[in-house]
């Protein structure tokens, strides 16, 4: 018997954009799961500042143009469309901090406040579509994770846009307090200009010591 191949003719695929749609939330509701809310986070990279969550209940009758992957838009084009989101959708925002990152690692930090996020939303979702690998725990009602989420959904996309706008807004006005790192510039991520402050001025408290190079390893190598 011939093995049978897959019909997404991966190879064909591979390199042509996902586009986020309604498509996840349709399957849902079709199951008798609505609302949907969409999460994301932003900020799991950085060495400072802390990470953020969205959850977004879109209105499927007012959805807003052109959403997609954060990171696919520009920084002019996710203001536009954070104003449209918070204009026509229930949407809900929550952070964990540097010491939240630090004790608890980034990735429990980031699915906690991705719960609080959704438990913040003034709409009582159904049914939670989550970015990333994993559903956080704790959540009012079910839940799946989509791997590459953003670029998938339209409640993804529409959280991961709220959520990099806020984070950046976050980190321009840190840099008001701590003008020695360029946070407005690098919101906090590890560029040259970012180590070069930490090497010249050390770590401030928005600084996750966890982190390498700030984590100070108990054993010298």
């Amino acid at each position: 018997m011939l093995a049978r191949t897959s019909p997404d003719s991966p190879m064909l695929f591979d390199d042509v954009p996902l586009v986020p749609d309604f498509s996840l939330e349709l399957v849902a509701r079709n199951a008798g799961h609505w609302p949907v809310a969409g999460t994301d986070e932003a900020g799991r990279g950085p060495l400072a500042g802390p990470v953020v969550a969205a959850a977004v209940i879109l209105d499927p009758n007012n959805i807003p143009d052109g959403l997609n992957d954060s990171k696919q838009l520009t920084a002019a084009r996710r203001e536009e469309l954070f104003e449209a989101i918070m204009a026509t959708a229930d949407v809900s925002i929550a952070a964990s901090g540097p010491r939240h990152i630090d004790e608890r690692n980034i990735l429990r930090a980031s699915l906690d406040a991705m719960r609080r996020a959704v438990a913040g939303l003034s709409i009582l979702p159904a049914y939670v579509l989550a970015d990333g690998r994993d559903v956080p725990q704790g959540l009012c009602c079910p839940g799946r994770a989509v791997i590459q989420g953003d670029a998938r959904s339209v409640s993804i996309a529409a959280a991961s846009i709220i959520a990099k706008v806020t984070r950046d807004r976050m980190m321009t006005r840190a840099h008001q307090v701590f003008p020695l790192y360029g946070f407005n510039s690098h919101a906090g991520y590890a560029t040259p200009q970012h180590r070069a402050g930490i090497e010249a001025h050390g770590p401030c408290l928005l600084h996750r010591m966890s982190f390498r190079p700030l984590r100070k390893d108990e054993a010298a190598d």
